[in-house]
């Protein structure tokens, strides 16, 4: 089993979980379609900067 040797300070534990904090995940507007999406993933038509990369399930 690990055991931690040395004990994190507090200051360490805040930083550690600093993005359990964060407000809205950063969202990009796809130039072609205009949908939106999370930055760097394809967007829900399979679209992705501009260029068609996944098949979805209308096609």
């Amino acid at each position: 089993m690990a055991v931690q040797q040395n004990k994190k300070s507090p200051s360490k534990r805040g930083m550690h979980r600093a993005h359990d904090f964060l407000s809205a995940p950063p969202l990009a507007i796809e130039p072609t379609t205009g949908e939106v999406h999370m930055r760097h993933h394809i967007s829900p038509s399979g679209v992705y900067r501009g260029k068609k990369v996944v098949k979805t399930k209308g096609e």
